[in-house]
């Protein structure tokens, strides 16, 4: 597909990767809908797109809704005239042990993360069979692939978000749309404000795992995916690494994963209080309204990329005692 003069639409556009892909998809030439639920950043987001020549539209959405997600697909084609991507990425997050994550919180990251996602894939489906092509891509996680401990909404999410995009493709080629597309993106460790979004009953502060990778990288795989659609993309060679090891030798690489994002995320860090993040309500730092969170993306990940070695090593050696 030719992204130049084309419409994209982008949930959790007002922060990381949603934000960095709607800048891509700007400075490639097409036009964007942007939704999240802070009007502000997303004013100053389609500001910024604008300056790249296209045509923005900033519509605050809780992606939860299913009657505000229909609207803003209903905004988008009554102002562009057509939906050509849509891009699923929306999300939210609860840190803590399983039985200490409160039961409403753990159903807020399914409404938003699952249904948010569900209710995209409608309304763009709806208007992309009408248009008959059109391309659907679904942020899920490599978490989908390699679970981790402190996280368990959020990787029941993405698994789920992984395997709606399996069902509907598998729904579009029964009904014989060859012209739509789904594809499913799976990063790695990226560096965005999720982490400080993030509910958090750990007691510790959290952060991101090394290596880490930038938002653009993900951004840039996006945009070459609606250019050039296929099932499933992996982000970062670890990511990578980790889905094949885990497919040979899962108990293996479970344990040793499982114990390294323990101690590197969660068991170093400083004490932290208690708080829900921005499941409930936006986030009013202005600071967060950003692509990265500062934790390092492609510059500063060598020596944590080191640091990562061992671990890739140990799990490779888990993974071939296991096979032998």
């Amino acid at each position: 597909m030719r992204i130049k003069g084309s419409v994209v639409v982008i949930t959790g556009a007002s922060s990381g990767i949603g934000r960095a892909a709607a800048l891509r998809f700007a400075k490639e030439g097409a036009d964007v809908v942007l939704a999240a639920r802070r009007a502000e950043a997303l004013a100053d987001l389609a500001a910024e797109c604008e300056k790249a020549g296209v045509r923005a539209l900033a519509v605050p959405t809780d992606v939860s809704d299913v009657a505000a997600v229909d609207q803003l697909a209903e905004r988008a084609v009554a102002v562009f005239g057509r939906i050509d991507v849509w891009l699923n990425d929306a999300a939210v997050g609860v840190y803590a042990r399983f039985d200490d994550i409160p039961p409403e919180d753990f159903q807020r990251v399914l409404d938003v993360n699952v249904m948010g996602y569900v209710n995209g894939a409608r309304a763009a489906l709806r208007q992309m069979r009408r248009q008959k092509r059109g391309v659907l891509i679904n942020v899920a996680s490599i978490v989908a692939e390699v679970p981790m401990p402190w996280s368990s909404a959020y990787v029941v999410s993405k698994a789920a978000v992984r395997a709606l995009s399996l069902a509907l493709r598998t729904a579009t080629r029964l009904d014989g749309q060859k012209h739509i597309h789904v594809c499913t993106v799976l990063p790695a460790t990226i560096d965005t404000p999720w982490y400080q979004h993030a509910a958090n009953y750990t007691g510790r502060r959290v952060g991101t795992i090394p290596p880490v990778y930038s938002a653009d990288r993900v951004a840039r795989a996006i945009v070459d995916l609606a250019r050039s659609p296929r099932r499933e993309v992996t982000i970062g060679t670890t990511g990578k690494t980790a889905v094949l090891q885990h497919r040979v030798a899962p108990r293996a690489v479970e344990a040793s994963f499982g114990s390294w994002s323990d101690k590197r995320g969660v068991r170093r860090s400083r004490r932290a209080a208690p708080s829900s993040g921005n499941l409930y309500r936006p986030s009013t730092d202005p600071s967060t309204a950003a692509v990265s969170g500062g934790w390092g993306g492609r510059r500063k990940t060598t020596t944590r990329r080191l640091a990562t070695v061992g671990a890739l090593v140990a799990a490779g050696v888990a993974v071939r005692r296991a096979m032998s």
